[in-house]
């Protein structure tokens, strides 16, 4: 049921084409949708039945804003550059660029062959990209050997190294006709666009012969070499006989989950296939659309000649925004590509389903164990607290959050105690406790189903006695009780309960260790990054001229003490410290840093 806020904001919606953005009782944007009208659009989600993650989505919704354009391409456009801008939960979301690299001739009198992560405007010649980095550094070290271009920075008057190696064509020492390039170049194109049959063969009667003298550590290296040109630019069968540069899309949906396949077809060949599994909100055609377009919103991201989509597609809204032919094939090789795709896509989720049917019991069934030891009901979200010193200085603690017995890093949460200056489990807990759920209720956010203490009765009966008696909350405390071992082998429920023990072989019992073990490991690593801040804050104090200010900036700027002490006077001089403070600093950090290396 919608808000009365809302419904007064459903009846003002326009029935314009456009953008709107669902947000959070934090006013935080967590999904955002396009619509040719808005107003059939956004009202459907509060006047419709739900399942899954839209259903999840809706019941987070505590307001939304829309933005009118003039047309669907505008929408589809705006909806984009939001998404990239907001990054909301609820939506699909690409990282910007491949991360693949590509082999580059480069676009100058004196052209050279590269290896680049960026595709530019620039004139040059780009092939790839290629998931394979290493094949493609080989790759191009091959060419540079077999078809050299530039390797030099150009004209010092004399032949370069690589010139006499016959890896350059010598713009060092004198002018090559650009004649000469484009022959290379002719013949490294022809290789890269797939035409390796005569190197090929020519590099298996070099290995050989290579082989027949005896000299097996060449064979051997011609033997890699032909397989790294099999990774970059033969890749796969040919499976087309069209050449035309093609990405092929299609996607399988099930129980609110899609899955998308991305063919890349080059040189009749299928050079690279990508997939992605996303739990969606809209239809799998909205969401699809919204896929591509982000798709070729990235960096490293070489256009095709063509796009072939499945059915259901706005093929021409797409066209429009991508400026390249966007087609649904009807039949005959393209069509059978298409279904190719779409087989690979079903495949794919299928698999995630046995994957995530098989892995429950490690999961949610461990976390049912823990609250069935605890006569809990069922629950989802466990937040785990410990504390960190060295003999009580330097306090801290540290929270760790698993959520259907999988750890969420983003939750993970660090705290320096401000109340407590010396080791008392007791106060540590309770401020801790004290903030973090104070905090929620403010924010009006939702609480753990079951809180876990490191440690005995003391922890256990702080965390209980400020959750009860100061925030009046119910939220179940146990304490993750140690054998003689200092492992994590029982619960305790209740001061004076006898402890609940897990069977060792169970989930439960594995998963509790698990918890135990990352909330110790946060805690003791962000205790290190203190001590380690305050131990450098120490030794800069002792030196005469450093002030709190002067020790902010060299902390800022330089961050330890071993890259202090091998800074230049310029370099300290720079950060705004006289030259007599600055040759002090170094002396003594120096000092200090060969005791230290004396004393191991």
């Amino acid at each position: 049921m919608a808000s009365e806020h809302i419904e007064h904001k459903l009846a003002l919606l326009p029935d314009e084409p456009g953008s709107y953005q669902m947000k959070d009782i934090n006013g935080k944007i967590i999904y955002v949708g396009k619509a040719k009208n808005l107003k059939n659009r956004v009202r459907s989600y509060f006047k419709a039945e739900h399942d899954g993650k839209t259903a999840e989505l809706v019941r987070n919704i505590a307001d939304f804003d829309f933005i009118v354009t003039n047309s669907d391409k505008e929408a589809f456009l705006l909806e984009i550059t939001l998404i990239q801008k907001w990054q909301p939960y609820y939506n699909i979301r690409l990282k910007r660029g491949t991360g693949y690299p590509y082999i580059k001739i480069t676009n100058e009198r004196n052209p050279e062959l590269v290896l680049v992560s960026d595709l530019k405007k620039d004139g040059a010649y780009y092939f790839g990209p290629y998931p394979n980095v290493y094949a493609a550094q080989e790759t191009l070290h091959f060419l540079q050997k077999v078809y050299p271009l530039r390797r030099c920075n150009g004209f010092q008057g004399r032949p370069c190294l690589y010139y006499h190696m016959g890896q350059c064509l010598g713009p060092c020492w004198h002018e090559v006709p650009e004649e000469e390039y484009t022959k290379q170049i002719k013949k490294i194109k022809s290789f890269l666009n797939g035409n390796t049959a005569s190197v090929t063969k020519k590099l298996d009667q070099m290995m050989t012969k290579a082989a027949e003298n005896l000299e097996f550590e060449r064979a051997a290296e011609i033997r890699d070499q032909l397989k790294f040109i099999d990774a970059t630019v033969e890749k796969q069968k040919i499976i087309s006989n069209d050449n035309t540069p093609r990405d092929v899309f299609n996607f399988y949906m099930d129980k609110g989950w899609l899955s998308v396949q991305v063919f890349f077809m080059r040189q009749a060949r299928l050079m690279k296939r990508e997939k992605r599994l996303f739990s969606i909100v809209g239809t799998a055609e909205e969401e699809m659309s919204s896929f591509i377009l982000q798709f070729y919103n990235r960096k490293n991201v070489k256009m095709p000649n063509e796009i072939l989509v499945p059915a259901g597609i706005d093929t021409d809204v797409l066209e429009d925004v991508l400026h390249v032919p966007v087609r649904t094939p009807q039949r005959g090789e393209k069509k059978n590509l298409m279904e190719l795709a779409g087989k690979n896509a079903q495949i794919s989720l299928e698999e995630k389903f046995r994957l995530l049917e098989l892995g429950e019991m490690k999961t949610t069934g461990a976390m049912k164990e823990i609250t069935d030891a605890l006569g809990l009901p069922e629950g989802h979200k466990i937040e785990a607290f410990d504390h960190s010193h060295i003999q009580g200085t330097d306090l801290v603690s540290a929270m760790v959050v698993f959520v259907d017995g999988q750890p969420n890093k983003n939750l993970y949460r660090k705290f320096k105690l401000k109340t407590v200056d010396h080791a008392d489990e007791a106060a540590s807990t309770q401020e801790v406790i004290r903030r973090r759920y104070t905090r929620l209720l403010k924010e009006h956010a939702t609480m753990p189903d079951l809180i876990l203490m490191d440690g005995g009765e003391i922890q256990l009966n702080a965390a209980k006695d400020v959750l009860e008696n100061e925030l009046g909350l119910d939220v179940p405390v146990a304490a993750m009780v140690k054998n003689e071992h200092h492992k994590t082998a029982d619960l305790l429920k209740q001061e004076g309960d006898e402890h609940l023990h897990l069977d060792p072989k169970s989930q439960g019992f594995f998963l509790l260790q698990r918890i135990q073990d990352e909330v110790h490991r946060f805690a003791i690593s962000f205790h290190r990054q203190v001590h380690s801040k305050n131990s450098l804050a120490s030794r800069l104090d002792g030196i005469h001229g450093v002030g709190p200010k002067t020790r902010q900036k060299l902390l800022t700027k330089f961050g330890s003490i071993k890259k202090i002490a091998n800074a230049s006077l310029e370099e300290l001089h720079a950060v705004g410290i006289s030259e007599s403070t600055a040759k002090l600093i170094k002396v003594s950090l120096e000092a200090s840093l060969k005791a230290e290396e004396q004393k191991k």
